[in-house]
């Protein structure tokens, strides 16, 4: 059997839910199958490409919604998981018939793909979690942003924070795919050792330090929202903790970047903020209406590359209705 996993691409959690699933399914499944790897990036226009869907079974884990009956698997935790009404409308109606109820899962309660995956193997099918504890706290912390302080998260000592930078970094499409079967294999620091991974931390260590800097040079806060745009510099995988590691007053960030496949708009809280859960903004929503998504606290929006000034609009917006909210007046 062939089985193909579509995972969020350059995130750290992608590849764990990646890596998780594959050993789940091998484990509980099929012992037999063979997996392939394919990322996915939220850009502006198609996510997905029915060609692409060409295994035995075809899993989505860590991204949106396909109804296409080609996928098998889908596994998201995303507050902005279905493209369109009609594909959350699919989902609920393939729960409801029993049509993927046993195949297909959501739970925007979970703070990563990973433990949601990791809970579902476990009450649904058996799977035995334990061996890989670390990958799975590692996940929760890493997109659920649970660091110690900015410190602790721009500073990068652990293992598992090293990785997150080359896997946000890479620009090689064989890289990820090559790295997630040893994540569930050995342990992060063990992985970190690989000769392929090893070599690519120097330089991606050097040009996150000279981030700090170009960030600290293009931020401006006021009223509790900070904006920088970099988008001349070929940056996007900055760490998004540096804003509030220069400037910890800050509630909201919103910061533009620019790739060779998008000009990207993300749109950040503070996770050591003093403001009460209730009096925050629900960042999914907004990204939400220019097209993007992600979480209550964080999200971001995809525009095709050569729409700056489309993008730039819609940062000035969300800007302005952040300052307008904020907590600390």
């Amino acid at each position: 059997m062939k089985v193909c996993v579509f995972y969020h691409d350059r995130c750290f959690d992608g590849a764990c839910s990646a890596s998780l699933f594959m050993r789940f399914h091998r484990e509980c499944i099929r012992p037999d199958a063979q997996y392939g790897y394919h990322g996915l990036v939220h850009r502006a226009g198609a996510l997905f490409q029915e060609s692409d869907f060409i295994g035995d079974e075809n899993a989505i884990v860590d991204f949106k919604y396909s109804a296409s009956p080609r996928i098998t698997w889908w596994f998201d935790h995303h507050l902005s998981a279905f493209l369109t009404p009609a594909d959350q409308q699919h989902f609920l109606q393939s729960q409801r018939d029993g049509s993927a109820s046993n195949r297909h899962f959501y739970d925007p309660n979970y703070t990563s793909c990973t433990s949601f995956i990791a809970h579902i193997a476990q009450t649904r099918f058996g799977f035995d979690p334990s061996p890989v504890a670390e990958l799975i706290r590692w996940a929760d912390i890493v997109d659920g942003a649970l660091y110690e302080s900015p410190q602790a998260a721009v500073e990068m000592a652990e293992p598992a924070m090293k990785l997150t930078l080359v896997i946000e970094s890479s620009q090689d499409p064989e890289f990820i795919p090559k790295l997630i079967p040893l994540l569930t294999q050995m342990s992060l620091a063990e992985v970190l050792q690989q000769p392929f991974v090893a070599e690519l931390l120097p330089p991606l260590l050097e040009r996150h330090h000279q981030s700090l800097d170009l960030i600290g040079e293009r931020t401006e806060l006021t009223d509790g929202t900070l904006y920088f745009d970099i988008t001349d510099q070929p940056v996007e995988g900055y760490n998004k903790f540096v804003p509030y590691f220069l400037h910890p007053e800050a509630t909201y960030s919103v910061g533009m970047s620019k790739s060779s496949f998008r000009t990207k708009v993300a749109v950040g809280s503070n996770p050591w903020t003093k403001a009460r859960p209730e009096e925050m903004v629900n960042l999914a929503q907004i990204c939400e209406r220019y097209g993007g998504g992600g979480h209550a606290r964080v999200g971001a929006i995809s525009f095709p590359p050569d729409q700056g000034d489309r993008a730039r609009a819609a940062a000035a917006e969300i800007v302005s209705e952040l300052r307008a909210h904020n907590p600390f007046p």
